[in-house]
Order: C-alpha cells, then structure tokens, then sequence
C-alpha cells in the first residue's frame, strides 16, 4: 500500500474517460479555430462589397497568402518538437536556444516575404488575369499583406512558443483578439468610417495585419511574463546552425505538406479564370466557406494527436484505438452537417458575398459539387493526423500530394478541356474518394506494424 500511495501519478491522458478527455481537449482548439475562420469570411464579406473584381483579386491572392502561413507555421512545428523534447529532457539550454532562434527564422522569412510582396505582388497577377482592375487590387492587397508580415511570423511563433510549454490557453488569447480586431476593423479601413480614409481593397489587408501585429506583440508580452520555462533574449538571436537544422529537420515536411494547398489553388485558379473571373471568385469563396468544416476537424486533431502519442507511448492500445474511432466518428458527423447546410442553402450561403446572378448560376452546383467530398474528409484528415501523431508524416505527405498534385488538379485540367465549367467541379470529390483508398490502406499497414505487436505484447 505504502508503495501506490507513494507511486507518480499518471497523466490524465492515459487514465481520463476517452470521450471526455478528447472533448476536453480539442473543444477550446475547436473555438479557436472557428474564430479564426470566421474572420476569414468577413474579411471577403466586406471585400465582396465593393465588386466581383475586388473578391476575385483577395481569391488569386489567397495562394501567397497560405505560403507564408505554411512556412509560418512548419516553421513552428520544428520549434515545438525541439523545444518540448529539450524541456522533457530538461535541456534548459537547448529550449532557451530554440525559443530564440525561432525568433531568429521568423525575421528572416519575414524579410523573404516583404521583398516577394514589393518586387513581385503585381507580376503575381499579371500571371493569373490580364482584368486591369483586378491587378490593381490584387496588387496593393498582396503588398500590404507581405511587407507587414511580420506580424503574422511574429503571432504564430509567439503562440508556438506558449504551445510547447503548455500554455494552450494563452494561444486562445492571442489568436481570438487579433481575429476580432480584423472583423472590427474590416469594414471601418474598407469603407472608411469614423473619420478613417476609405481605402478599399487595401484596408482589408490593413484589418488583416493590423490584428495580426497587435496579437504579435500580445504573444511576445505573455511569453516574456507568463512564460518562464524558457528565456528571450538578444544573445541568443543570433544564427546557431545545428538548431536551425533540427528545426527543419521537422519543420520541412510540414511546409511542404501545408504549401500543396498553395500549388492546388493556384493552379485551379489558372484553370477556372480561364473560363470567367466569377467562377475564381466562386473558388475563393468556397474556400472561405468549407474552412468553417475542416477549422473544427482541425481543432478535434489536435486533441487527439497527443492523446495517441501518449497512449502509443504508453503500450495502452485500446485507449489509443478508442481515440481514433471517436475521432473519427466526430469528424465525420461535423462533415455531414456542413455536408447538408452546402446542399440545402448554396445559395444563402453565396448571398452573404453579395453574389450576382451569374455568381450565383455558377456556385450553386459548384458548392454542391464540392461538398459531395465532405463525405471522404472527416475519415482522410483524421487518419492522417493518425499518422503524424505515430511518427509517419510521410505517409500524410503522400496523401496530400497525390490528392492534390496527382489527381485533383490534372482531373481538373482534363475537366476542363470539355469546355464545361461544371464538369470540373467533380474533380474534388473523385479526389477525396482516392485519398479514402490511401488513408484506408496506410491506416492497416500502420495497424499491422505499430499498433498490433503492442497488443500481442
């Protein structure tokens, strides 16, 4: 008995109720993350106000957008890994060194960035439509955006940096004021209220990086007062080679893997204006609307990815099973839902972009079209987070770029050359069903190789 009383406590993740322990744990990354969708949309809202051209320019421009927050964020996957092991290692030096070097890179690809945004914001453009209106649009929105950046690198660094010790609750703080800053902001910069200039296009980016800096330097006062696992300072900025590379050794396959999305879009972009602007607009928009499906079944991932881990680590088997399952049957009903709401009220949900009548003729079969792949999603995304969470990122890697790169976009193309517009739109579902094979055959291989000897153990 002296010896139990006496015994370490185990973590709640090997001992909680499954259920409950998930819900708990992904319910405020879940909100989070709705937050952030939603500013997403009312960003374009607004935009949508003024013309098509104007949502036409912030959809072309959503490509670049989503590099940035892709290096941005694999950026920050590298830093968490290294830094919570050192921490779990009690390497205070180590952590010390990372938290600071993230710093470091998050500068530099700041500084990438903003020479892209004032050398190469209006050629980006030039490349996708020869619409005047829209260059000019696209060009001033994408500028803003890059040469203010750095409070997008600073934000999302900042935040993994209270994620690796733990803080989750702190990330909510940050990523929620900026978000409401930018909806706020949105239509006062846009229109120009309460005796601010009107500036259109351009002051929806303004929103966007005003919020972002704000919430930068909300992470950097709570990591420097509430943080006190790890130290910032200047003499540690400097460049250290080895942490660098240990950073990127994690943090590459994660850019790549986000920076697909960027590649897809841009080249459905190419494809669909081919055909008119309104139906790149239509894209855009479906893109700010199924954000509002995936944003909640990306929060529950991140739930379940450190329950898996640590009941993969600790031998506990059927408790990891158990998460995968209710993971799964989470997601799947969040798809179905937004499933229902794309094919019943398409229309509703395009009038809340000031659709057209041609905008309107076109995006309704389109987003019923689309949804259809709702019904593959929720089992695809989570299985690959599966095996991200038990150390096979390559297998997600293929995944997402044979989905993307090798099916979705030449099935497009092909699509396209039917000259039928609607015909193209099919090109997701089919490549959602392909993704259900991979995900399904890599699920029972990883089963058989990872999962099963520690049964039979």
């Amino acid at each position: 008995m002296e010896v139990q009383q006496n015994a370490p406590r185990e973590n709640k993740m090997g001992v909680m109720p499954v259920n409950r322990l998930l819900v708990s744990m992904s319910i405020p990354m879940m909100i989070s993350m709705l937050v952030q969708a939603l500013y997403n949309v009312v960003d374009s809202m607004f935009v949508a106000q003024i013309n098509e051209n104007a949502l036409t320019a912030v959809s072309l421009a959503f490509p670049m957008q989503n590099l940035m927050i892709s290096v941005a964020v694999g950026t920050g996957v590298g830093v968490n890994a290294l830094l919570s092991k050192s921490l779990g290692e009690k390497n205070f030096e180590r952590a010390n060194k990372a938290a600071n070097q993230a710093i470091f890179l998050a500068v530099c690809n700041f500084l990438v960035f903003a020479l892209i945004g004032i050398f190469f914001s209006r050629r980006f453009f030039e490349i996708q439509t020869d619409v005047q209106e829209i260059i000019d649009y696209g060009a001033s929105y994408l500028t803003i955006c890059n040469v203010f950046s750095f409070g997008v690198f600073g934000q999302i660094t900042f935040e993994r940096l209270l994620q690796s010790t733990g803080r989750t609750f702190y990330t909510m703080v940050t990523q929620g004021t900026g978000a409401i800053l930018n909806i706020i902001f949105d239509p006062i910069m846009i229109f120009g209220l309460f005796g601010f200039p009107k500036m259109g296009v351009a002051g929806a980016a303004a929103a966007t990086v005003f919020g972002q800096i704000v919430a930068a330097f909300i992470g950097f006062f709570i990591n420097m007062k509430k943080n006190d696992e790890i130290r910032l300072t200047f003499k540690k900025f400097w460049p250290d080679g080895k942490i660098i590379r240990d950073i990127y050794l994690v943090g590459v396959p994660s850019i790549i893997m986000s920076a697909l999305g960027s590649v897809m879009t841009f080249g459905m972009n190419m494809i669909l204006i081919s055909f008119t602007t309104t139906a790149t607009a239509v894209f855009g928009v479906y893109f700010k609307l199924q954000s509002f499906a995936f944003m909640p079944v990306f929060g529950l991932n991140n739930g379940m990815v450190p329950i898996v881990a640590y009941n993969f680590g600790a031998r506990k088997t059927r408790r990891l099973i158990r998460t995968v399952q209710l993971s799964v049957c989470y997601a799947v009903g969040i798809m179905l839902i937004a499933l229902l709401i794309f094919q019943f009220i398409p229309d509703k949900l395009l009038l809340i972009f000031d659709a057209s009548e041609n905008m309107l003729q076109i995006g309704v079969p389109a987003l019923r079209i689309i949804s259809l792949s709702f019904l593959f999603a929720g089992f695809n995304v989570v299985t690959s987070s599966l095996f991200q969470a038990l150390a096979h990122g390559f297998l997600s890697l293929s995944v997402s770029l044979i989905r993307q790169l090798f099916i979705l976009l030449p099935l497009a193309y092909i699509l396209s050359l039917t000259g039928k517009l609607e015909l193209i739109w099919w090109a997701f579902p089919m490549a959602e069903i392909v993704a259900v094979i991979l995900c399904s055959c890599y699920a029972a291989y990883v089963h058989r190789k990872d999962i099963k000897p520690l049964e039979a153990n």
